[in-house]
């Protein structure tokens, strides 16, 4: 990932498309173990269909696409409880497990190879600061109902346990647990 010009302070990690949408595509379903049924695997599908879709130009040939996206968007979040908007930079082969009370901030992003489990809410963290929003390395491993809140980092490879508060930056093969989550020696 490449970081892109800073907004609002904070530096985002933007995308290169270096693959096509059916690429991506057939790379999610790999790493979601070949099942097209997975909600996590139609949730991640579904986001990548809202970032290719704001490709097309003008706006007026993407408008049918815009609906298409806004109704599968909403059947997802509505149906499987995966909350993953297209704004989110999402990175290559990133796995949701299991479905429910993911929420997932729209100014986040998420490293290439990283796994997000049920509860997990990546959000922001006080009011008058809406686009402060985690921002996850690669391999980064969150545990069932955790919660990321703010402008924070996490570095590449860092486990978060399950139920963890993270409030601070994790530097990178650190492990955090607990409410506050607090980082612990593997």
């Amino acid at each position: 990932m490449v970081i892109s010009e800073q907004m609002s302070g904070q530096a985002l990690p933007v995308n290169e498309p270096s693959l096509s949408l059916w690429q991506q595509i057939r790379e999610d379903w790999a790493a979601h173990g070949r099942d097209w049924t997975k909600p996590g695997f139609r949730a991640v599908a579904v986001h990548r269909f809202g970032v290719w879709r704001m490709t097309i130009q003008p706006k007026l040939l993407r408008a049918p696409f815009s609906m298409l996206y806004r109704s599968l968007y909403r059947k997802v979040r509505n149906t499987y409880g995966i909350d993953l908007p297209y704004t989110v930079k999402l990175g290559r082969r990133v796995i949701i497990e299991h479905q429910g009370a993911i929420i997932i901030h729209g100014y986040s992003s998420i490293g290439d190879d990283s796994i997000i489990r049920q509860g997990v809410t990546l959000g922001n963290r006080y009011l008058d600061r809406p686009l402060e929003a985690p921002q996850l390395g690669c391999r980064v491993n969150v545990g069932a109902g955790a919660k990321l809140l703010g402008g924070i980092a996490l570095g590449d490879g860092v486990n978060i346990g399950a139920n963890a508060v993270v409030l601070m930056d994790i530097p990178a093969g650190k492990t955090a647990v607990g409410i506050p989550a607090k980082i612990i020696n593997p």
